[in-house]
């Protein structure tokens, strides 16, 4: 093992997978450090990082790590705790079922599934809009407008904010990148409560036909969401329901486009799409390097001691490809049966999205396949930029030869 501040930007960069499987062959529980002072254990394997998902005693609580954080990124960190410290992600039983049982109501399966026509059209026009162009970057043209679309028609977003709100979620999740991304990451946070804050206003006045109306409206047992977890909420949705969907379209596409006997099989068996966006799930999801809880009390993670306060990293992404659990982990196999990835995490914060995420993509990838029957990278891969930030795993852009 190298040290660990190698090890961390090694984690987070654009290849992880050999540290991943190392840390993985090494111990069920390796500490990293991070620049921010927030050390992390970090948890490798399936069947422990779906354990510790699963155990009330490590908590999603982190709201005792913000004295902790050192570093360039520790406003930005202070600032994300203060804006989603209230929302489903950070907290636990019973805040986490009270937020829950009330969001649910509003984000059901049937008011999902009941998008598909829509998201289909929208997959449509968005693949007319370049029409007869021989190369598209797959990231602006399409993988990036479509899960924007959908979310802010979800939510009740006007047409005319859409540009604005995305811009502004895509520098807040940046603050990797540099000083300069730092200060504009908190302003992107800044900008999104500003924004938040004004179109919960605008729906208060004027309810429509959309998620964030619901939100205001919806009750159970007497119990409405606060101001400032209404704000949390729409934020969270906002980002999470199309940050994930982007990166998901575009690690799938590049994945698939470099496995030509995988390209060949789904234009020859379109059912099986929706396995293999199971796959791209598992072998290079959305969310990296994973999900982070503390220790409440004593504990132990694969044998291995844990004391009450440590902050563990669970590394889903290397759980996904953990040869204990999948057969050939590093390759698409769209005859997997038995497929129990953690792309959208386990147990009770079990992602909320993940109907849409996984309609969406569907969508979206029947949609590439019947438009193009020729389909190929327009560079290497090795020169494929993958997106700067913490959390999510994703490119900047990626060129794509589609005829003419």
């Amino acid at each position: 093992m190298s040290t660990p501040t190698a090890e961390f930007l090694t984690l987070m960069g654009p290849e992880p997978f050999d540290l991943l499987t190392r840390v993985r062959e090494t111990s069920p529980v390796v500490p990293i450090a991070f620049p921010d002072g927030l050390d992390r254990h970090l948890v490798t394997r399936h069947e422990d990082v779906r354990q510790v998902l699963a155990d009330p005693r490590f908590s999603s609580d982190l709201s005792e790590s913000v004295a902790l954080l050192q570093g360039p990124t520790a406003p930005v960190l202070r600032k994300f705790q203060d804006l989603l410290g209230r929302s489903m992600l950070n907290v636990d039983p019973p805040d986490h079922t009270r937020l829950r049982k009330l969001v649910v109501r509003a984000f059901s399966a049937k008011r999902v599934d009941a998008l598909r026509p829509r998201i289909t059209e929208l997959a449509g026009q968005l693949l007319d809009q370049v029409a007869g162009q021989s190369e598209i970057d797959l990231v602006a043209d399409f993988s990036f407008p479509l899960p924007v679309l959908v979310i802010c028609e979800l939510l009740g977003v006007p047409p005319e904010d859409r540009a604005h709100f995305s811009a502004l979620s895509h520098q807040m999740l940046a603050y990797l990148g540099s000083e300069r991304a730092i200060r504009e990451a908190q302003a992107g946070i800044d900008g999104l409560v500003a924004y938040m804050s004004g179109l919960i206003e605008a729906k208060r006045a004027a309810p429509a036909d959309d998620l964030i109306s619901d939100l205001i409206a919806i009750s159970e047992d007497g119990d409405r969401l606060a101001p400032d977890e209404l704000v949390a909420m729409g934020v969270l949705l906002l980002n999470a329901g199309h940050e994930t969907t982007v990166n998901l379209i575009g690690n799938g596409v590049v994945l698939l486009l470099q496995r030509p006997d995988v390209l060949a099989r789904l234009r020859e068996e379109p059912a099986l799409v929706a396995a293999a966006v199971e796959e791209f799930l598992r072998l290079d999801g959305p969310v990296h390097p994973g999900l982070v809880r503390r220790a409440t009390v004593d504990a132990e993670i694969g044998g291995v001691p844990v004391a009450a306060g440590t902050f563990v990293l669970l590394g889903t992404s290397a759980a996904n490809r953990d040869p204990r659990r999948f057969a050939n982990p590093d390759e698409i196999d769209l005859d997997r049966a038995d497929n129990p990835h953690l792309a959208f995490g386990y147990g009770i914060h079990f992602c909320l999205g993940a109907r849409l995420a996984r309609l969406e993509s569907e969508i979206a990838f029947n949609a590439l396949l019947a438009r193009y029957p020729k389909l190929e990278l327009a560079v290497p891969v090795a020169e494929l930029r993958r997106r700067p930030g913490a959390l999510l795993r994703g490119f900047d852009s990626v060129p794509l030869r589609v005829g003419g």
